[in-house]
């Protein structure tokens, strides 16, 4: 009777919560449907799905338990942000260039403020005021990219930059996450408070992703011949889901914490993968989410709200594309470009929903905000592919009705702009002392402080505990400390600023700031474990031991760095090896051909066969039993039963196959390894500058294949091209000369 008792109470309380899952995902899936058939966007057929399953709606079966609904919605909010993650990567950012960030920061700006005054304006609350703004401030990624693959303009140039504003806008957003919380929490906009929060933010932000890239791409690789498909699904949620409670425990949003590690993850060679693997998830949650808020929406409230709602989006509307039309003609870019990505990025959609779940989770913005930012994101989807696809007429138009003489200063400042690329020796050297100083003090702060919390507590009743765990930090700090203090940055640039007497003082004042900086810091972390007598002594010894070790401490840094810069550039360093496929940027790659002993071909040399002049094709080598014959020469024949590999884009590579076939070939079942590999190189040796490829080849037995030169791409290049310096080869040959080419690289 217990038993049974026990399985009716559990019954009683999971049948709200699978009931009403069900009626989410059956409304969902109606959805899907429905707006599939109709071709229109997803994300509106989940808010209309919601609105149907919802309490406010009497014809359509309705959830129970809405509790059960709102912590689905968070766990929604927090897949979708670590698949938002995934997309991102912080080298993305790091790529986006001075006219993307400049349309997003205007277009941000003008909006934060226009929404702000318009909440004031029709007598709003302060809270409900700016997180209007800030719901208004972020375009729809979502809405945006459904847009462009429907209406065919991926190609055009207007498109990057509007990529690279909504790269910008989603680490805004984020920023805005941790703001917003602040002011909710302390109910009024602080200066100083914004100001800890931000920097609290970029401390954790940059800890976050050092550590990351310095640890999960090693776990990943370390563990890789263990990774089935299931046990990278769940590392890779479970990570998601440490990282969530780190962000909570140091008082930021679970969200962020699943967008920073999608954003780590998204840095590894594991990333499509667990992308690919993660999609179902993401689909699933963000499902429930959409249709959660959807649910949200109050009839009644509509209509009561309908003048704000109108005014809302259509302020929304003009406001978007007026300010980042602004924001791309102030970046040097012309008027047509301009409109075009001004009025690209007139919507608001998922990160709105975000922020404005943030106020109501906080309780700290009124019932009407949210329904009205649903059915302002719902009318800007509609209106958004009519916007981009009419944007590119309306910039004639526009042109056509200005004055001449606007019309001439705009076309003058987007030249002059365009013009105005080159940075200063000056503000290189400057930039990159910066940057050390930054991220080394951000290290060393992090590694003490975790000693002082961790360290120092369980050594604090010892007799030499204090002095051990002082030295272990300092060994473990050490290398960085080298690093703030000592290590030199851009030397060529730092040796010509020195001839100039003028930069002279700049220069030996960085280089006091930075050893002022070490210093500081040791005797910040002596002080921790020492009394103020025994840590100045400690200093002196710790500043003689940097004094006596610096060979040491450069060769632990470099190491560390190397480690650090291998897992970061993996991902990219994969796309050039031979056994993964778009190799080059013109989409080469190798494939595998046995030649048969019917085939008309055997006997023949490679020049009588003209592979590479009529199809464009590079044969990298030939596998003849246990003989493999790398980079063949013209006068090499085919016999009965080679393997061949060669090197070209699918196209070419789908006109060989004809080739073959038409005479008598086919594929082999099977492909043994071999030790020729497609490999990057830079011209950098002088050895190798204004020489031709022909002497090239002559040196490495390397065949190029290819030549990138100032953005320009060469394939197949004569063998009397002269190489120059900070050519891009694409080369084929022996995998240990190949390794060594890039190691003396």
């Amino acid at each position: 009777m217990i038993a049974l008792s026990a399985a009716a109470e559990t019954t009683h309380h999971l049948q709200p919560l699978i009931s009403d899952l069900g009626l989410i995902l059956m409304t969902a899936g109606i959805a899907v449907l429905l707006f599939r058939r109709l071709k229109q966007p997803l994300v509106l057929g989940y808010l209309i799905a919601g609105f149907l399953a919802g309490n406010h709606f009497d014809f359509f079966p309705s959830i129970t338990d809405m509790k059960s609904v709102e912590v689905w919605a968070e766990i929604g909010v927090i897949f979708l942000l670590f698949s938002l993650g995934l997309e991102f990567s912080f080298k993305k950012l790091m790529k986006v260039g001075g006219t993307s960030s400049i349309t997003a920061i205007t277009q941000i700006l003008f909006m934060t403020v226009i929404g702000y005054c318009v909440g004031q304006w029709m007598g709003w609350g302060k809270m409900d005021s700016i997180f209007l703004g800030a719901t208004l401030s972020i375009s729809s990624t979502t809405i945006i990219i459904r847009a462009f693959d429907e209406l065919g303009v991926k190609g055009k140039k207007f498109v990057g930059i509007v990529f690279g504003a909504l790269i910008v806008e989603d680490i805004v957003a984020i920023l805005m996450l941790v703001l917003l919380s602040t002011i909710a929490v302390s109910d009024q906009v602080s200066g100083t408070a914004l100001l800890q929060s931000v920097l609290k933010l970029i401390f954790f932000l940059i800890i976050w992703f050092l550590g990351g890239i310095f640890i999960i791409p090693t776990i990943f690789k370390k563990a890789k011949h263990l990774m089935t498909d299931e046990m990278l699904l769940i590392i890779s949620l479970a990570l998601c889901l440490m990282m969530v409670i780190f962000a909570s425990n140091v008082g930021f949003s679970p969200a962020l914490g699943a967008f920073i590690m999608g954003s780590i993850i998204a840095e590894t060679t594991m990333a499509e993968k667990i992308e690919h693997l993660i999609q179902p998830v993401k689909d699933f949650f963000g499902a429930v989410f959409f249709v959660s808020v959807g649910m949200l929406i109050n009839p009644v409230t509509l209509v009561d709200y309908a003048l704000p709602v109108a005014l809302i989006t259509l302020i929304t509307i003009f406001g978007k594309a007026l300010s980042s039309s602004f924001g791309a003609l102030l970046s040097g870019q012309p008027l047509k470009q301009s409109v075009q990505t001004g009025m690209s990025l007139a919507q608001i959609g998922e990160f709105s929903f975000i922020i404005a779940t943030l106020g109501m989770t906080l309780k700290v913005t009124s019932d009407f905000l949210y329904p009205i930012i649903v059915a302002v994101s719902a009318i800007t989807t509609f209106t958004t592919p009519f916007l981009i696809k009419y944007s590119e007429r309306f910039a004639f138009y526009l042109e056509s009705k200005m004055p001449k003489k606007w019309v001439k200063n705009i076309n003058r400042y987007s030249v002059n702009a365009q013009a105005i690329k080159s940075v200063s020796t000056w503000q290189i050297v400057l930039r990159s002392s910066i940057t050390q100083i930054i991220l080394h003090t951000i290290i060393i702060t992090a590694i003490i402080l975790l000693s002082s919390k961790f360290v120092a507590p369980l050594v604090a009743d010892t007799r030499f505990g204090n002095t051990l765990a002082a030295f272990l930090t300092l060994v473990v700090i050490a290398p960085f400390l080298w690093a703030l203090s000592l290590r030199r940055v851009k030397v060529d640039e730092v040796e010509a600023l020195w001839e100039e007497r003028k930069y002279r003082g700049a220069l030996l004042m960085l280089i006091l700031i930075r050893m002022s900086l070490g210093l500081f810091f040791v005797g910040f972390l002596l002080n921790i474990f020492f009394s103020p007598l025994v840590a100045f002594v400690a200093l002196i010894i710790a500043i003689g031991a940097y004094q006596i070790f610096p060979k040491k401490l450069n060769e632990q840094y470099h190491r560390i760095e190397s480690h650090f810069l291998k897992n970061l550039n993996d991902r990219e360093n994969k796309k050039i090896d031979r056994r993964y496929a778009n190799l080059m940027p013109w989409d080469g790659h190798m494939s595998f051909f046995e030649i048969k002993k019917e085939s008309n071909l055997v006997g023949q040399t490679l020049q009588e066969l003209k592979i590479r002049e009529q199809l464009g094709i590079n044969i990298a080598y030939i596998k003849r039993g246990d003989v493999t014959i790398p980079i063949p020469t013209k006068t090499e024949r085919l016999f009965p039963g080679d393997e061949i590999c060669v090197i070209g884009t699918d196209a070419q590579i789908a006109e060989f196959t004809k080739f073959l076939t038409q005479n008598e070939t086919e594929p082999p079942l099977k492909v043994e390894e071999t030790d020729i590999v497609l490999r990057q190189l830079e011209v950098s040796q002088d050895e190798f500058i204004k020489k031709s490829i022909g002497q090239f080849r002559a040196k490495t037995d390397g065949m190029v294949v290819g030549i990138e030169r100032n953005g320009n791409r060469i394939l197949n290049p004569e063998s009397s091209l002269i190489l120059e310096k900070n050519d891009i080869l694409w080369v084929v040959g022996d995998k240990k000369r190949m390794s060594a080419l890039l190691a003396v690289k």
